[in-house]
């Protein structure tokens, strides 16, 4: 189910389904720059009742999380929803949802834009299993409250997209790339980030040819978690429960796209997670793959080293560097659309209408 494009005075629904930073005293700066930012593209924000709730008590609630997004689906008046960051513990929404009809009978009745990253990727595969297109793309706090006088050129011509239903929707290499903040405090108000020239563009890694298949995939670190159970034991047994994850039929139809996390997971860590969907055989099974920039390009050498040292047996292609989830700037992913990956000359091409 695809949800309908943006028009000017369409509702925006604000959730804080992971991390509760969007409420604390010291973001409230990004908070005003983000909610008039909205504004200036013609939309409506809407905070759901908990948005603004604090860390602890966020953390402490996973249910009042999930009662905002199923607020924000059932409520027909709202017609996109962005998440306010990532964090590490949205799969704890997950049960609360996945066991309410009601939520899951308004996905479906109520099929509307779904944005974020990071550990939104939680999120994104429940929505997925449920069956609607959501998009790997901006968050509030990061993407739209950006602390320069306006968001990143290349990543407000993608936040655009939302508005626009036109095809083929190519992905291109952003010709700028962008170091992390360090500081987000009001003093950086105005203050331009540490950009650099594009010295790479995407890099083919690992086989070669044409490939046509459906996005699917997220933040590395996440699914790894979701799949192995690292962080917090029970995640891999919330996700066999309501089995999130494509059969294996179904993960021969995709293209997958993975990216790692702001905690810059060493060419170590990157194997070790890389080799446990390679035992599973979704990489061997997947039509394709592409790899998001890594932060900072922390690691770039190393990690392109650990791609071709994983794949080396394999014929899946992989191509590098693409610019969206944790690298500055980012452009959207919509799942589950028909993408065609030119792994010769390194090129992107979404085939399928983003909207219905």
């Amino acid at each position: 189910m695809k949800p309908r494009k943006l028009e000017k005075g369409d509702k925006i629904a604000i959730v804080s389904l992971s991390r509760g930073l969007l409420g604390m005293p010291f973001c409230k700066h990004q908070l005003d720059i983000a909610i008039k930012r909205l504004k200036e593209f013609g939309l409506v924000p809407v905070l759901m009742p908990n948005a603004l709730k604090d860390m602890k008590y966020l953390e402490e609630h996973p249910e009042v999380r999930a009662a905002d997004l199923k607020q924000a689906f059932m409520d027909k008046s709202i017609k996109a929803i962005i998440c306010a960051i990532g964090g590490d513990d949205t799969y704890k929404t997950i049960p609360y949802l996945m066991e309410d009809e009601e939520f899951k009978k308004s996905v479906i009745e109520n099929p509307k834009i779904f944005t974020g990253f990071s550990d939104s990727t939680n999120n994104h595969l429940m929505l997925n299993k449920l069956g609607l297109s959501t998009f790997y793309g901006h968050s509030l706090l990061v993407d739209i409250a950006e602390l320069d006088n306006d968001m990143l050129p290349y990543t407000k011509k993608h936040f655009l997209k939302f508005f626009d239903n036109s095809k083929p929707y190519e992905i291109t290499s952003s010709k700028t790339w962008y170091m992390e903040r360090e500081n987000f405090g009001v003093e950086e108000l105005g203050k331009p980030r540490i950009s650099h020239q594009e010295m790479h563009g995407f890099e083919t890694l690992n086989g070669k040819g044409i490939v046509t298949g459906k996005l699917y995939g997220g933040c590395l670190d996440v699914i790894y978690n979701d799949l192995v159970g690292i962080r917090y034991k029970d995640e891999p047994k919330i996700f066999e429960k309501y089995q999130i994850f494509p059969t294996e039929a179904e993960w021969q139809e995709k293209i997958l796209f993975i990216e790692t996390s702001d905690e810059k997971p060493t060419p170590e860590r990157l194997k070790e997670m890389l080799i446990e969907l390679k035992t599973r055989k979704i990489l061997s099974s997947v039509k394709g793959v592409i790899v998001g920039k890594p932060q900072d390009e922390k690691y770039y050498d190393e990690y392109k080293n650990v791609y071709k040292e994983v794949f080396i047996n394999l014929s899946t292609p992989v191509l590098f560097n693409v610019n969206f989830g944790h690298a500055t700037p980012k452009c959207l992913i919509p799942y589950d659309a028909e993408a065609t990956i030119d792994y010769d000359n390194g090129t992107i091409v979404i085939n399928d209408y983003l909207f219905k």
